[in-house]
C-alpha cells in the first residue's frame, strides 16, 4: 500500500523514513546481540561452563545492547516526528496554495467544511502514514531477512519455516485491503457529511433558537451521527477481526519455530545455545510484520484521506491570463449576462448593464431577483456565467484575482470583523497606514469618539465583532473599506439590519465616495437610491426598467409601485412611532 504520488509530493520525508528504518534495524541488531549473549550465558550455566570472563562479557554485551536500543528508539521517534512534521507542513501548504489559486470562487467547487476536515484531520491521518506505517513497511521487509541470515547459521530448517510463515501476514493484509478501502471511503463520506451539518447548524444556531427549530435540526444531526456511529463500528470490527487473524498467524508461526528448534535440539542437530536463541528470536520474525498490520488500518484511513486531499488539489483552476492585466478604473459593462447556480434554474436572464467611471449606480428589486448575484460575479466569486462582463476593455475572467481585489472593494450587510484589535482590522484595508490615517477613517464613519472612549486603536474585538453593536460593526467595516481606497466600491445591502442613525451616516459617506469613485449600490430600500445617477430595476432576473428616480417615477411602472408601497409603509410606521 504505497502511494507513489503521495510520497512524491512530500519527497523531503524520504530521508526521515530511511533514517527511521536504519534506527529500527540497528535496534534489531543490538537485540540479536543481547539475546545471543544471554542465551550463551544460560547455556554455559546449564553445562557448568561458567567463568568470570563469560559473565563479564555477557553483562557488557547486554548493557551495550540496551544503550544502543535506547539510542535507536529515541532516533526512530525523532525521525518519525520530523517525517510527520514535513508531511503536515507540505500538504497544508499545498491545500492553502490551491485555495488561493482557486480564489474567492472556491466554494463553487468544494464545501468549506470538507476543506477544514481534509486540512486538519485528513492531514493528521497521513502523519501516521509517514511517521509510522512507511518506516514499519520497509523495516518489516528487512527484519525477517536479517533474522533469517542469522538463524540460517544455527538451523536452516527453522529459519526457512519461519521465513515462509511471515508472508502470511501481508497476504492477510492484502485480502482485507479490498474490503477496507470501500468501507473507509464510506466512513470519510459520512464523516464529512456530519461535519458539514454540524458547521451549518453551529453557524445558524441563533436562527434555530429564534424559530424553535433547534429540536428538528438536533434530530437530523442525531440521524447522521447514528449513521456515522454504525460505519465507525464496522471499521472497528474490521480492525479487531484482522488483528485477531494476524495474532493467530504470528503466535502460530513463532510456536512452530520453537517446536522445530526443540525437536532439532533433541536430535542433536543444534546446541542448547542455538535452541534457546531461536526460541527467543522466533517472535521477532513476526513482531515487525504484526506491527505493520496494526498500522495498516491507520494507513488505510490515511489513504482514504489522501484521496480527498488530491481531489481538492486536482480541482480545476481558472486559466491564468496569458498577459498580466492591470486595469485602471473604467466603464464596467454587462452584456447579455446569464447565470445559474444549478442547471435547471437560471437566476439572471441575459441582462445588460453599464456602470460608467466615477458614477453612482443603484440596483434595486425584491429579494431573490438577482441583485447580490451580480455583485458576486463582479467580485469574481461566481465565474461560471454566460455572456460578457468587462472592466474597461478587459473581460472579467482575464483579470487576475489580486488585480481585481485591488480595484474593487465589496461591503456587504454582514462584513466580517476578525478577532483582534481595531487596528488589526483596519490595517487589512491598508497595511502601510499610520495611526493618523486610521483615525481619519474612523472620523469619516463617525466611530472615532466611541473608539477613543474604549482603548483606542488597541480596543479588543471578539470574533465577528460580537462585542460591538450592528451599526458599529458596519461603520468599522466601512472605515476599513475607505482605507482600501479602490477605484470601485460595491455596497450590497450595506445598511441592512442597523439603526437609522448609522444608516444615515453610511449613506452620507456613500454619496461622498460617489463623487470620486465608481459606486454600485445594491439596496432593497429605495429611499437610499433616490440620488443615484442611474437605477436598474430587477424583477426575477430581468431588467424591467432603468433611469433616474424622477424618470422612473414618471413612468409609474414597477419601480413606482415599489417606491409607493415603501413610502406608505415607512410613513405609516413613522405615524405609529409618533
Amino acid at each position: 500500500m504505497i502511494n507513489k504520488r503521495l510520497i512524491s509530493q512530500v519527497s523531503e520525508s524520504k530521508k526521515y523514513v530511511a533514517g527511521n528504518v536504519i534506527f529500527q534495524w540497528a535496534g534489531l541488531a543490538s537485540n540479536i546481540t543481547m539475546m545471543a549473549s544471554i542465551t550463551k550465558l544460560l547455556s554455559d550455566v546449564f553445562e557448568n561452563n561458567v567463568t568470570k570472563e563469560n559473565v563479564t562479557t555477557a553483562l557488557i554485551a547486554t548493557v551495550t545492547a540496551l544503550v544502543v536500543r535506547f539510542i535507536c528508539a529515541i532516533g526512530s521517534s525523532k525521525m518519525s516526528y520530523l517525517s510527520s512534521k514535513s508531511v503536515k507542513l507540505k500538504l497544508r501548504e499545498l491545500i492553502y496554495s490551491k485555495l488561493l489559486r482557486i480564489g474567492a470562487s472556491y466554494n463553487e467547487k468544494v464545501q468549506t467544511s470538507e476543506v477544514i476536515q481534509v486540512a486538519v484531520e485528513g492531514v493528521d491521518q497521513l502523519e501516521t502514514y509517514f511517521g509510522a506505517y512507511l518506516p514499519q513497511f520497509f523495516y518489516a521487509m528487512l527484519a525477517p531477512l536479517t533474522l533469517f541470515a542469522v538463524m540460517s547459521f544455527i538451523s536452516l530448517p527453522c529459519a526457512v519455516v519461519l521465513l515462509i510463515c511471515v508472508p502470511l501476514i501481508p497476504v492477510t493484509i492484502v485480502a482485507i485491503q479490498r474490503w477496507a478501502k470501500k468501507l473507509l471511503s464510506k466512513y470519510w463520506s459520512q464523516y464529512t457529511a456530519l461535519g458539514d451539518t454540524f458547521l451549518e447548524n453551529l453557524q445558524g444556531l441563533t436562527t434555530l433558537k429564534i424559530y424553535s427549530a433547534d429540536e428538528y435540526k438536533n434530530e437530523q444531526m442525531n440521524e447522521q451521527a447514528e449513521k456515522f456511529r454504525k460505519i465507525t463500528m464496522k471499521v472497528l470490527t474490521m480492525q479487531l477481526n484482522s488483528i485477531t487473524i494476524m495474532d493467530l498467524i504470528a503466535y502460530a508461526g513463532a510456536a512452530l519455530g520453537i517446536i522445530i528448534s526443540v525437536a532439532q535440539f533433541r536430535h542433536g542437530n543444534i546446541s542448547l545455545w542455538g535452541c534457546l536463541l531461536i526460541i527467543l528470536l522466533s517472535a521477532d520474525f513476526f513482531i515487525p510484520m504484526r506491527q505493520l498490520g496494526s498500522f495498516f488500518h491507520i494507513a488505510m484511513n490515511g489513504m482514504a484521506a489522501s484521496d480527498k486531499i488530491f481531489r481538492l488539489i486536482d480541482l480545476e483552476e481558472n486559466e491564468t491570463p496569458s498577459e498580466k492585466v492591470s486595469f485602471i478604473s473604467k466603464d464596467i459593462k454587462l452584456n447579455n449576462l446569464t447565470f445559474s447556480y444549478t442547471e435547471d434554474r437560471e437566476i439572471l436572464h441575459g441582462i445588460s448593464m453599464s456602470f460608467p467611471e466615477k458614477s453612482f449606480t443603484a440596483i434595486v428589486g425584491e429579494s431573490g431577483c438577482g441583485k447580490s448575484t451580480i455583485a458576486s460575479i463582479l467580485m469574481g466569486r461566481n465565474k461560471k456565467y454566460g455572456g460578457s462582463v468587462t472592466l474597461g476593455n478587459t473581460e472579467l475572467t482575464d483579470i487576475p484575482e489580486e488585480i481585481l481585489m485591488k480595484n474593487i472593494t465589496y461591503i456587504g450587510h454582514n462584513s466580517y470583523l476578525f478577532k483582534g484589535t481595531v487596528r488589526d482590522n483596519l490595517l487589512m484595508g491598508k497595511p502601510s497606514a499610520n495611526d493618523d490615517e486610521l483615525w481619519d477613517a474612523l472620523e469619516k464613519v463617525k466611530l472615532s469618539d466611541f473608539i477613543r472612549n474604549e482603548n483606542g486603536l488597541d480596543t479588543e474585538l471578539k470574533e465577528k465583532g460580537s462585542n460591538l453593536s450592528g451599526g458599529q460593526c458596519q461603520r468599522l467595516a466601512l472605515a476599513r473599506a475607505i482605507l482600501h481606497d479602490s477605484p470601485i466600491y460595491i455596497f450590497d445591502e450595506a445598511t441592512s439590519n442597523i439603526d437609522v442613525e448609522s444608516e444615515n451616516d453610511i449613506m452620507e459617506l456613500i454619496h461622498t465616495l460617489a463623487k470620486n469613485k465608481t459606486v454600485i449600490l445594491i439596496s432593497h430600500r429605495l429611499a437610499n437610491v433616490k440620488n443615484a445617477d442611474n437605477i436598474y430595476v430587477l424583477d426575477k432576473g430581468n431588467i424591467t426598467e432603468s433611469g433616474t428616480h424622477d424618470e422612473l417615477s414618471e413612468k409609474q411602472s414597477y419601480y413606482y409601485k415599489l417606491w409607493t408601497a415603501q413610502q406608505k409603509l415607512e410613513n405609516y410606521t413613522g405615524k405609529e412611532k409618533a
